[in-house]
């Protein structure tokens, strides 16, 4: 997402052939092809499980501060605004609207460069949170308290959204304020490539949340899920969230995502220093304008970044479906789909590891991997073992590829081979000790 409440001059739009061409401007050969990491985390008091506000000799605020002579510029949306983010070269540390701490990593070109960027950052937010009596916690929901109970961070884009979501969907501000993960994006060569990767991703997804699932517990008790977080994106937008029918019918294209993004409501406009709220669709911008000013290029740019699909494309495919989990799980995710989607052949096995589902048939396997995890079943193959498969297609491609990441898979196979989610493991542990500051000890990075 941008930063900045100004917006730059961008050309208006007039067909939709200028959207399909930002996507294909994105292709690249594939030895030019990268990977990016991005890692959300909660930060809690030591020895508290209370939220931290921004504000506060111990709040967020200051933790960037003490971040900030490590080699960071502070990121303002006017001079004498707050921080609200820390940017070194292409990586950026930023704040999502309850105080999460993301890293957005560099574009990097192996799994194992993104899991030591990752570390690194980690081993430096962990040096100075420890200073100011804070830590952070690996997991994909809050699991106590509210989105009452929590604070809200001087993003000027959050107010907007915190206003215009909730109109959308129940759980919008749980989403916001309650949510942690991680997600990887990749790049294609073509449109063909890129309609490849993103369906055989889709359709791979629930097993990614399988072997993912770390947010079971909500409001102090056990949910019915054990990945909680990602049952919120179902009432947060329906024209925004979710996968796209097309995913599953054979017709996926540049144009059908664009006519989906199309369809769905503008969340705010950049004009003017302000974010404003117009009640119409990206479609209906782009048909009659707004305020007698024409739809451009930079209005959807801010668009596709406030699309949420399982799968989702802007100028890299990012695959979005795994809970916030320890640092070894957040170092196999891009190794999961650099062998997956990268690794030579791995593809043309990967495409034939599940049975083709309809749309309602995956949105009923998706819905048993975050209820259940890896102890799951589809149809009469347990989960586990398909996720096991999955991540040994992964180590075979990335061992035509570059063994030099396969070990990172390790901990995905583990999970596998032991048919327990994480979720599980944070669910026996809470009910050994309900205490909040015993559960979020366990789950420290």
């Amino acid at each position: 997402m941008s930063l900045d409440l100004q917006r730059a001059s961008s050309e208006p739009i007039t067909s939709v052939d200028m959207l399909l061409a930002g996507f294909r401007s994105a292709e690249k050969p594939p030895s030019q092809h990268l990977l990016g990491l991005e890692h959300e985390k909660f930060v809690y008091p030591i020895n508290a499980a209370r939220p931290v506000p921004y504000e506060g000799p111990s709040g967020i605020g200051a933790l960037l501060e003490r971040l900030a002579p490590n080699g960071y510029t502070p990121f303002r949306e006017t001079p004498s605004s707050p921080a609200i983010a820390l940017q070194k070269g292409m990586l950026t540390i930023s704040l999502e609207p309850g105080g999460q701490l993301e890293l957005s990593g560099s574009p990097l070109r192996t799994a194992r460069e993104a899991h030591a960027e990752n570390l690194a950052h980690l081993a430096e937010v962990k040096n100075a949170a420890g200073a100011l009596g804070l830590r952070l916690v690996a997991l994909g929901y809050r699991p106590f308290a509210t989105p009452a109970d929590m604070p809200w961070m001087p993003k000027t884009r959050y107010l907007a959204m915190r206003q215009s979501l909730p109109e959308r969907g129940r759980l919008a501000l749980n989403m916001m304020l309650m949510t942690s993960t991680g997600q990887v994006s990749l790049d294609w060569s073509s449109e063909a490539d890129c309609v490849r990767k993103t369906v055989l991703t889709a359709r791979l997804a629930p097993l990614m949340v399988a072997l993912y699932a770390n947010s079971p517990i909500v409001d102090g008790k056990p949910s019915g899920y054990l990945s909680f977080r990602n049952r919120v994106w179902d009432e947060v937008d329906p024209t925004r969230c979710g996968y796209l029918r097309s995913f599953f019918d054979g017709s996926f294209s540049y144009r059908a995502y664009v006519d989906w993004a199309l369809d769905a409501p503008i969340l705010f406009l950049r004009r003017r220093g302000e974010y404003l709220r117009p009640k119409m669709t990206f479609r209906q911008f782009m048909k009659d304008g707004f305020e007698g000013v024409p739809a451009d290029m930079s209005d959807w740019t801010d668009h596709l970044s406030t699309l949420f699909p399982e799968v989702r494309l802007k100028k890299v495919m990012e695959v979005r479906g795994a809970d916030c989990v320890s640092a070894a799980m957040t170092g196999a995710l891009p190794a999961l789909w650099r062998g997956l989607l990268y690794g030579p052949g791995a593809m043309d096995e990967a495409e034939k590891l599940l049975p083709q589902l309809s749309f309602d048939e995956h949105l009923a396997f998706h819905d048993t991997a975050r209820r259940q995890g890896v102890a799951g079943r589809l149809r009469n193959q347990e989960l586990h073992r398909l996720a096991g498969e999955m991540v040994a297609i992964a180590r075979r491609g990335l061992e035509r590829l570059d063994r030099e990441d396969v070990p990172l898979l390790e901990p995905l196979a583990e999970v596998a081979a032991s048919g327990r989610s994480p979720g599980q493991s944070v669910l026996e542990a809470w009910e050994k000790d309900p205490r909040p500051e015993a559960l979020l000890d366990r789950a420290a990075l």
